[in-house]
């Protein structure tokens, strides 16, 4: 495995795992996606491709969706993240180094799916579904991204908003959420025990390392408290869920040096 890292530093591959959706299966405008440098690896790979935000990528390989996800938390996943942006390798080397990081046995590629589950676990946001441009770090739970100097400075977009938040409470938070019966997906409306919508999943799945289903959405302040007892309204039935403590599965992130 030190091999498979060294070789990322030395070619300066700055990977960034950030969340991602699932895509939809492919069309006959297929053509018109546009394609990472890995694309016709990840079909020698047996990866199964979808349109995801116009590009074409892995949703997942010859694994299953959940023993990917597994092996990812045990030892270590490759994922094509060059549709972002991030990648500091030329294009013609990707190839290269991702067949070599691919040598180390621990290695193995991960799709679009394992990522979703992988950042839901994490605690992680979607842009577009957890977090846009009408969310505030303070209703995300992401305080954290506001250091002390921006705080005292108040120099940040959107600084009259926040700060005050910041200071005292705000109408709704991210939250947490974990259920029994069928999983929690996107949209799916959140109730009080009185049976009042008060708020709407914007992230959720069967957690694989959980075996339990979680999911991410926003309730009022009153309501955002770990342990609090809600419901949820699943395919028209409403069953029981708990507010529940972020991240699902303790992180244990590791950082190049």
């Amino acid at each position: 495995m030190q091999r498979a890292v060294n070789m990322v530093a030395q070619l300066g591959l700055r990977l960034q795992a950030l969340p991602l959706a699932l895509g939809r299966p492919l069309s006959c405008a297929q053509d018109v996606l546009r394609r990472t440098p890995l694309y016709d690896f990840h079909l020698a790979h047996g990866g199964k491709m979808v349109a995801f935000a116009g590009w074409s990528l892995p949703v997942q390989y010859r694994d299953s969706h959940v023993d990917s996800h597994l092996h990812t938390r045990r030892h270590c996943s490759l994922f094509d993240v060059s549709h972002m942006l991030q990648i500091s390798v030329p294009a013609a080397a990707a190839v290269h180094l991702a067949t070599a990081l691919l040598e180390n046995p621990e290695v193995k590629l991960a799709g679009l799916a394992a990522r979703d589950s992988l950042r839901l676990e994490a605690g992680l946001c979607l842009y577009g579904s957890d977090i846009d441009e009408h969310t505030t770090p303070v209703e995300g739970s992401l305080s954290w991204t506001l250091g002390k100097r921006r705080r005292a400075a108040v120099d940040f977009p959107g600084a009259s908003v926040i700060v005050a938040q910041l200071k005292g409470k705000v109408q709704r938070r991210r939250v947490g959420l974990m259920c029994e019966g069928a999983p929690m997906r996107a949209h799916s409306p959140i109730l009080n025990t009185e049976g009042t919508v008060i708020g709407t999943v914007t992230s959720g799945c069967p957690s694989p390392c959980l075996k339990k289903n979680v999911a991410m959405g926003y309730v009022p302040y009153e309501y955002s408290r770990p342990g609090t007892p809600l419901l949820v309204e699943v395919r028209r039935k409403q069953q029981m869920a708990v507010v529940s403590k972020m991240p699902f599965v303790t992180t244990n992130y590791y950082t190049l040096k």
